[in-house]
């Protein structure tokens, strides 16, 4: 799927807005109403455009012969409801490989996070994209329930089910025990949150556009980060200097990228935030990242 054609900043706005909760979909299109924009489109058809259509998140089928995916159900002490499910991703092949947990956004596991799961395995991890959902039924099938579904659950227990996600894959028998994280939004903050949980048992973090760790946690970051922010990111990009100077006055290896004409989101290609080149650039790097970090 290619880039979409540029969106006119205040929907991309307001859409950022309706995505982190600040209004449901019916409000976010009443709103849209009254923006008035030049051309041939209205602001409401825009808007409409804006939500997500996951028959462009595929980009490696289920059925690829190079993975073998299936859910996997699995203890989650102190988490919801004690047990967590997951989509769990192996490459083709005998033997054991290194793992990336797959962190979702604030909406639970959509098509989008399961299809960045195959990718991740296809390049020749094990992958679980765990649901924080599952504990209450799952993700219910479509973004709205799912964020407002989320939204409920109480924060420090939906986290100790991802941290458990992470042991979990970590000690999996398919698993070297070399153990990398990747997260979106919400997922990314859940990135550096675990990075701060596990210390030296992370391997290697990868935030995508995600809430910073706090300055006093930083100390117990031992992985090396790969850190992707979307220039047009206000909300997000506001934490970056703080963090920044905690991560260098704590010898924390990092590397930012910062990537120019995107918005939050540039990573999911079933919306019209998509950046293709952005996209496949960041995913790129992380691939070499985790190559570096979790094969050597």
């Amino acid at each position: 799927m290619a880039s979409r054609d540029p969106v006119d900043s205040r929907i991309l706005t307001l859409y950022d807005d309706y995505c982190h909760g600040a209004m449901d979909r019916r409000e976010f299109l009443r709103r849209a109403t009254t923006i008035t924009v030049v051309g041939g489109l209205s602001a409401l058809t825009l808007a409409q455009g804006m939500l997500p259509r996951y028959v462009h998140a595929q980009t490696i089928s289920f059925t690829d012969e190079r993975i073998k995916g299936t859910y996997v159900s699995y203890p989650s002490d102190g988490g919801t409801s004690g047990t967590m499910r997951g989509y769990l991703v192996q490459p083709r092949g005998e033997g054991r490989f290194p793992a990336v947990i797959v962190f979702h956004e604030n909406r639970g596991l959509n098509p989008y996070i399961e299809d960045v799961a195959r990718r991740a395995a296809a390049a020749g991890f094990l992958a679980l994209a765990p649901d924080g959902l599952a504990p209450v039924g799952g993700y219910p099938g479509n973004d709205d329930d799912g964020r407002t579904l989320q939204a409920t659950l109480d924060q420090v227990k939906l986290r100790q089910d991802m941290i458990n996600s992470a042991r979990y894959l970590k000690a999996h028998s398919s698993s070297t025990g070399k153990l990398g994280a990747v997260g979106f939004c919400w997922g990314g903050g859940m990135v550096n949150h675990l990075a701060v949980a596990l210390g030296a048992g992370l391997d290697a973090a990868v935030p995508f556009y995600g809430a910073a760790a706090p300055s006093a946690d930083v100390p117990k970051i031992e992985a090396p980060l790969l850190i992707h922010y979307a220039a047009t990111d206000p909300r997000v990009n506001a934490m970056w200097p703080d963090f920044e100077a905690a991560l260098k006055a704590n010898d924390v290896r990092y590397t930012m990228h910062m990537y120019e004409g995107t918005n939050h989101g540039f990573h999911n290609n079933s919306t019209p935030r998509y950046d293709e080149a952005a996209a496949t650039l960041a995913w790129n790097r992380t691939i070499e990242f985790y190559n570096a970090e979790l094969k050597g």
